[in-house]
């Protein structure tokens, strides 16, 4: 049976438009999905004040989740400044022993902005805490068996997925959830919309299907030993 599968995001837009499809397919195939951000994007908006911005992105995450049949988590350190560091990290760590998912989609080191950056070191730190017997919590050990990166347009630099999930039965609820931010249409700047559903497209070419993600395994589960090359498959 479909497992849960945890998306830690720095800020709710891009775990809805860069990791809620793979979300959605995961619940669609009967597993669960929750939504971590860790701000609320509050920054994103040049005519909104901040502290309305923020608030208007802490509700579309949680409509679109709700739409999608995910559930949602908040850490709303301020946008611009996610820190990386053990405090966060056992935040994190804390939250996984919770939900106790056993993938998770995060955001991929290669990133210009530094709120992505952190978000991909204490996703890793998170993990591995997590899962380590030895550090006492409130919350037993919960070891994830898989680390996934989320194809970001500002996440672009040595990129390389290795998995094309097909996203066909829930694409239009995606898109119904995505619409429901601010930002999706382009009003601040740069047309998440257009892009987002054309990748969605262009990866579908690719993978043979009609829409499809791109993810990029951790470059560390992705050896394998094998006895026979013709098993290796």
């Amino acid at each position: 049976m479909p497992s849960t599968i945890m998306a830690i995001a720095a800020h709710p837009g891009d775990g809805m438009f860069t990791m809620g499809a793979a979300v959605a397919q995961q619940i669609h195939e009967g597993g669960k999905g929750v939504f971590l951000s860790l701000s609320l994007g509050e920054r994103g908006s040049n005519t909104i004040p901040m502290a309305q911005y923020g608030e208007m992105q802490r509700t579309a995450m949680n409509n679109a989740a709700k739409l999608l049949g995910a559930e949602t988590e908040f850490l709303t350190y301020p946008d611009g400044e996610v820190p990386s560091g053990d405090m966060i990290d056992f935040k994190v760590c804390d939250l996984i022993r919770q939900y106790r998912p056993n993938i998770v989609i995060s955001h991929w080191s290669g990133s210009w902005h530094k709120d992505h950056q952190n978000s991909y070191m204490v996703t890793r730190d998170a993990v591995f805490y997590a899962g380590l017997k030895s550090l006492t919590r409130q919350l037993p050990a919960h070891g994830v068996r898989k680390v996934l990166f989320a194809d970001n347009w500002e996440d672009a630099a040595q990129y390389q997925p290795d998995l094309f999930l097909n996203i066909t039965p829930v694409y239009d609820n995606w898109v119904k959830a995505c619409a429901l931010f601010p930002m999706w249409r382009g009003e601040n700047g740069f047309r998440y919309n257009d892009y987002y559903q054309s990748l969605a497209a262009m990866r579908g070419a690719l993978a043979n299907c009609r829409y499809a993600v791109a993810l990029m395994s951790d470059p560390e589960q992705r050896t394998r030993t094998v006895s026979n090359l013709d098993l290796s498959s």
